[in-house]
């Protein structure tokens, strides 16, 4: 589909020329009516990739053979504070996900208990927004099984992704998106790359994986899944902590 290619082949090219604009963006970016302007053009993408696109159509896959070599660790490589640590040293022991929110049954899955789950096993294409892309292998739990479990709400829309990576304005880093791709078969929450556990640096012991859109909605270090209604209550209302803290797209599909 032309919407799908148009947007996978610009990212590089969003990268390439970021530090040409950067200067003039600054000071564009902070005018209020530029972003809504902005904001007018992402809501119309997302509703014409909701209407063109068959929404179980799945991210292309490859062979094992075509594996990068590396899978680089950007963002966050480990996470501050005590709590983090402590759960390093105990091999994540005690590691929680907690499914609430607009659900009939809120959840809390252990880590042994979400390894136990059924698991999918897929291989694609992570592209980030600063210009690289890279293919890796994953093991993981279908998010779908955590939120049949607790059963969502007809009027959940959303759902927002909190993780145990502070960030430097005193929030954790968070992600959303609809129920959609919530429910999409290859997203997952994964536990392992490249036939190993997953590494610290790559968002242990569970980084989730939601294959059609770009690299910062893979939320690393996951501690709780909550569904909502709205945005609007969500720290800044934006939906993720790039949208919030840099005015990036909310939908970021592929």
């Amino acid at each position: 589909m032309s919407v799908h290619v148009s947007r996978r082949a610009l990212v590089g090219g969003m990268a390439t020329g970021a530090g040409l604009m950067l200067s003039g963006c600054d000071r564009i970016g902070d005018d209020p009516h530029f972003r809504s302007l902005l904001k007018t053009g992402e809501h119309g993408n997302y509703a014409l990739q909701r209407l063109l696109q068959d929404r179980t159509a799945l991210a292309e896959e490859f062979a094992p053979s075509q594996r990068s070599p590396i899978f680089r660790a950007n963002g966050t490589r480990m996470p501050s504070g005590d709590v983090y640590a402590q759960h390093v040293a105990t091999d994540f022991a005690n590691w929680q996900v907690v499914v609430d929110g607009a659900v009939a049954r809120p959840q809390a899955f252990s880590l042994a208990e979400i390894k136990a789950m059924p698991a999918r096993t897929q291989i694609t294409r992570h592209d980030c927004v600063e210009g690289w892309s890279a293919i890796a292998k994953w093991h993981g739990v279908p998010v779908k099984l955590l939120l049949d479990r607790a059963g969502v709400s007809p009027q959940a829309r959303f759902l927002v992704f909190h993780c145990a990576d502070p960030q430097s304005n005193g929030t954790m880093y968070y992600e959303s998106f609809d129920l959609i791709d919530g429910y999409h078969p290859q997203t997952i929450l994964a536990w392992a790359i490249n036939d190993a556990l997953l590494p610290v640096p790559n968002g242990a012991p569970l980084r989730l994986r939601v294959e059609r859109q770009l690299g910062y909605k893979q939320a690393k270090y996951v501690q709780r899944i909550q569904a909502v209604t709205t945005l609007a209550g969500i720290y800044g209302g934006g939906g993720g902590y790039w949208e919030d803290a840099a005015g990036y797209e909310w939908y970021a599909g592929l």
